[in-house]
């Protein structure tokens, strides 16, 4: 059953974004990963707490979501976005 990993992200400074970008998508792809949406959320109803971007990134399960996620080349990638925005990340599964 496919599992999808939804981020938010709001930037505190963008210095990290040229690095991160130029490897995050072939370590997804690792993984079996394949982005879905990435933009700005529009509020249709309600009033959430809204991030400047999400993300949606769709994987074949949860355990390759988890490989992905836990991959140790993520660590690096990871404490980059941490330096440089508000990030939450959930993992939802498909139906």
């Amino acid at each position: 059953m496919a599992a999808y990993a939804i981020g938010s992200l709001t930037l505190l400074n963008a210095d990290w974004v040229p690095e991160y970008s130029a490897h995050m998508p072939a370590l997804a792809q690792k993984h079996g990963g394949k982005p879905l949406a990435k933009g700005a959320p529009v509020i249709i109803e309600g009033t959430p707490a809204v991030p400047e971007t999400q993300i949606i990134i769709e994987f074949p399960s949860m355990e390759h979501a988890h490989a992905w996620y836990n991959d140790p080349a993520h660590a690096p990638l990871k404490k980059l976005r941490q330096g440089g925005a508000e990030f939450s990340m959930v993992l939802v599964n498909g139906l």
